[in-house]
């Protein structure tokens, strides 16, 4: 069958009492070498949505698949609400800036000059696992550094930005608590449960999270009878113990954490039931494990 050419052409009313805009579609389709024409099609559409679809009726046109978002004049639109996506978020800033900012001025001018968190923190990129909102931690209060699957590459590796925030933190702000924070559901987690043995070295995420290897092999011991959801829930917990034991190989940490100026803590929110448990490293028992075998912990709660 040949090709259907269609023509598109966009109106609008230029009547300054109309109250809408009208899109005048005129197609004209060539079938077997025949042209017939089609009766013209009218679409009223309020004036105030236009613009925007308008635009959408071109993105379609040009077979664009549209994201979450999509650029309108250089505005950001919403797809599904047809609005500024950055509405709410400025809203929310100039709320954050009359209640909280110039209520605490003075805190908010001394975080200005310099910053002494008590905490670093070690969290998953993942959107729903926000620290500050799920642990109340506000500006200067937490030194945060958010990645895959929450992971603490060894000490012998190469360079990353999490080490960086590992010596930055606790060589030059001196914090006194570093928290680890998994969670359920993890998708990196799960990346790694279902990694082959050998590394797709073309994967940014398998070369990433083959850090928590320890982990998943921990859990195929002891847990490979289980459903796989549940191997991944086991594999979470036991990788935050796999970092909190790669952390006490950073001499600096050990040392501090020896001398009782630096204490180390894991903590796993589950979002499905909303629940958070935390636990400390217990340095002294630590010690006495042989090498490699894990930490020992203590002081577990569990908040719910």
């Amino acid at each position: 069958m040949a090709a259907i050419p269609t023509h598109l052409s966009l109106s609008r009313d230029p009547s300054p009492s109309s109250t809408t805009s009208l899109l005048h579609l005129h197609t004209q389709a060539a079938i077997f070498g025949s042209k017939h024409n089609l009766k013209d099609s009218h679409l009223r559409i309020p004036p105030a949505s236009f613009r925007i679809k308008t635009a959408n009726l071109r993105m379609m046109a040009s077979g664009n698949t549209p994201g979450l978002t999509q650029e309108t004049n250089g505005v950001a639109i919403d797809r599904e609400n047809n609005t500024d996506v950055f509405d709410d978020m400025k809203q929310r800033f100039l709320a954050f800036k009359k209640l909280k900012y110039m209520d605490n001025l003075e805190h908010y001018k001394n975080l200005a000059d310099a910053q002494a968190p008590k905490f670093l923190v070690i969290a998953c990129a993942d959107s729903r696992v926000c620290p500050s909102a799920i642990l109340g931690f506000q500006p200067g209060d937490a030194f945060t550094v958010r990645n895959i699957a929450n992971l603490v590459p060894s000490f012998e590796s190469g360079p990353t930005e999490t080490k960086a925030a590992l010596e930055f933190s606790v060589n030059t702000l001196n914090v006194e608590n570093i928290l680890v924070i998994g969670h359920s559901r993890c998708g990196g987690i799960q990346a790694l449960m279902k990694m082959e043995d050998e590394v797709d070295s073309r994967s940014f995420i398998q070369n990433w999270v083959v850090v928590g290897k320890k982990a998943k092999e921990s859990t195929k011991a002891v847990a490979s009878n289980l459903h796989f959801d549940h191997q991944c829930q086991h594999c979470e917990k036991a990788s935050i113990n796999n970092s909190l034991e790669r952390l006490l190989g950073y001499p600096w940490i050990e040392e501090k954490v020896r001398n009782g100026s630096l204490s180390l803590h894991g903590g796993y929110y589950n979002f499905v039931d909303c629940t958070f448990e935390k636990w400390t490293v217990d340095y002294g028992a630590s010690r006495g494990k042989k090498e490699g075998s894990g930490i020992a912990v203590k002081d577990r709660s569990v908040w719910c």
